[in-house]
């Protein structure tokens, strides 16, 4: 078929290379999303190791741009701060060198067909047996997809006549010109593919079979580089200024180094001959590529890292974080509730998951400030003076905050359902199952206050006024369910040990025995000849505020159960 035959081998090629990254990914998502999670989280204290963390995560997943997104979501929903995910996004563009180096090592030196055959059969069997390590068939599998790929690449190249190539041929040695002609091509390449590690892998297969000159390949690295940023952009659409401001620090990041490249061109590839002795042909032109991209993004991070701070304070000159966390203070709540970054379910569900759990531990953070309210108004009921206008603001605000966290069971729930149609594994499944209950309970909590909220506005309006002891002997009683949502809103992300599942359940028994006791006390005041309307109030207020209990006490038990071994 000719030179349209040659082209469709190099194109199959490409797209099974490019299959193979996303299949490798998405079986390491699903094998450790949570985990890769709580490495960012507790392996970012400081940028060192932040960047270590970055690097790890990276090659592990093989696809900067869903480490970029990943960090982005973390960013927006306060589980990294911009100082910590700038280190990673550093440490990130160093892993995401280890393709560069697998087609160069293996790919032009080793009969790849033998490698690929032997992993897709053992990904094979380990994704068609049930047991836990399931999710791993699909990384091998991924493996000899990639090793296919780069088979088809190299085989399918043609043998090139030098007269055929002239006219690229002519685009080097031109200077500063043949720097940008190849920033922009290799920019303009990835943007389209999304995928800076399949742009490489064709400039390298390309280089190899001498259509590309070195410095036009090189500098097409560098657009790679820059190209692979429009994930992060992508991603940072539509949320928090924070998440912006990670979307800027990795475009500034990628762009400042390669400008400062272009600018040290020469004596920077001068190093790249010292660190690699040999011709830059052949395969040569391989090992010299990869050591290229792996030194411009090492000296990058080396002289950018000691900068962090203050490119974190210039990218917040330049988007403005103007936004303020008052929800759960209280104050003035948003009309309306979004939950942005739901397209990031088709590229990592895992990791779309870890996301809104963070958004339903805000639903638990309203839920505690509801009652927290309510409780600071309590002593307010016995003021003559100004109690109709204190019971009428709590009313307000506890309607706007149930309405706001209506919105937010809706989205979230819709959420998740959308996530159980994907293929997760089958810890996450659990996790969805589970978060699913603790949504329905925190809804029914910010429910129960605008019930408890609603009897006090009763006991006003109808004069029905506790007395001082009655007052008094709710004051535990209320303090221990505050006690319970706290513990409550805090067990999110941090785990469940069979300690603390003791601790709910005392805490469970605690409330029940005060509620009967107060019930009891209710029931003999009647006796006594009090008020009956003013004491059954009493007794139903006491039974809404027991009711709080046991949806806490019904989310320790989902949040338990989701660190269960499946």
């Amino acid at each position: 078929m000719g030179i349209l035959g040659d082209l469709f081998s190099l194109a199959g090629g490409l797209c099974l290379f490019l299959y193979g990254v996303k299949i490798m990914s998405d079986g390491v998502q699903q094998a450790a999303g949570d985990r890769l999670q709580k490495a960012l989280n507790f392996m970012t204290g400081n940028r060192i190791m932040g960047v270590f963390t970055g690097a790890v995560v990276t090659t592990m997943v093989q696809s900067s741009s869903a480490v970029s997104v990943m960090l982005i979501s973390f960013v927006n929903a306060g589980i990294l701060s911009l100082t910590q995910a700038i280190g990673v996004i550093m440490g990130s563009n160093i892993g995401t060198t280890t393709t560069a180096w697998v087609v160069s090592l293996i790919g032009f030196k080793f009969d790849i067909a033998a490698l690929a055959l032997p992993a897709l059969a053992l990904g094979f069997i380990m994704g068609s047996i049930k047991w836990k390590h399931q999710d791993l068939g699909s990384v091998f599998m991924g493996f000899s997809f990639i090793f296919l790929g780069l088979e088809f690449l190299t085989q399918g190249l043609p043998e090139v006549d030098p007269a055929s190539v002239e006219f690229i041929a002519g685009l080097s040695g031109r200077g500063i010109l043949s720097l940008l002609i190849g920033v922009g091509t290799g920019t303009v390449v990835t943007l389209l593919l999304h995928s800076s590690a399949a742009t490489i892998t064709m400039i390298i297969t390309l280089a190899f079979g001498k259509i590309l000159a070195f410095d036009l390949a090189a500098a097409m690295i560098l657009g790679a580089n820059i190209g692979t940023t429009i994930d992060a952009i992508l991603a940072a659409i539509g949320g928090k200024p924070a998440a912006k401001q990670t979307a800027l620090v990795h475009v500034l990041f990628n762009l400042m180094g390669a400008v400062i490249v272009m600018i040290l061109f020469r004596p920077f590839v001068a190093l790249v001959d010292f660190l690699v002795p040999g011709p830059r042909d052949g395969e040569g032109v391989a090992t010299h590529l990869a050591m290229f991209h792996s030194v411009f993004n090492i000296t990058c991070t080396l002289i950018f890292l000691p900068f962090v701070r203050q490119i974190a304070a210039l990218v917040g000159l330049i988007i403005k974080d103007k936004s303020v966390t008052a929800l759960q203070a209280g104050e003035e709540a948003p009309k309306a509730y979004r939950f942005e970054y739901q397209s990031s379910i088709y590229k990592s569900p895992e990791l779309a998951i870890l996301r809104a759990e963070k958004e339903v531990q805000d639903l638990a953070g309203i839920a505690s400030s509801m009652y927290t309210r309510i409780r600071a108004v309590l002593p307010g009921v016995k003021d003559e003076g100004g109690r109709e206008k204190l019971i009428d603001e709590l009313l307000v605000k506890m309607r706007e905050q149930e309405d706001y966290a209506d919105q937010m069971r809706e989205e979230l729930t819709l959420f998740f359902m959308e996530c159980s149609r994907h293929q997760l594994n089958p810890r996450s499944e659990k996790k969805v199952s589970m978060l699913l209950r603790v949504i329905a309970d925190l809804e029914e909590l910010t429910d129960q206050c605008v019930g408890v909220s609603m009897l006090l506005e009763r006991s006003v309006k109808k004069r029905h006024i506790f007395k001082q002891k009655e007052m008094d002997a709710l004051a535990p009683f209320i303090g221990m369910v505050e006690d319970f949502l706290s513990f409550v809103r805090e067990r999110f992300g941090t785990g469940f040990t069979a300690g603390e599942a003791g601790y709910a359940e005392e805490l469970e028994n605690r409330i029940d025995h005060f509620r009967n006791k107060l019930r009891k006390m209710g029931r003999k005041r009647i006796e006594a000849g009090e008020d009956v309307k003013t004491e059954l109030l009493f007794i139903d207020l006491v039974k809404r505020i027991e009711r709080l209990g046991d949806y806490c006490y019904s989310i320790t038990e989902a949040l338990s159960q989701m660190n269960l071994p499946h």
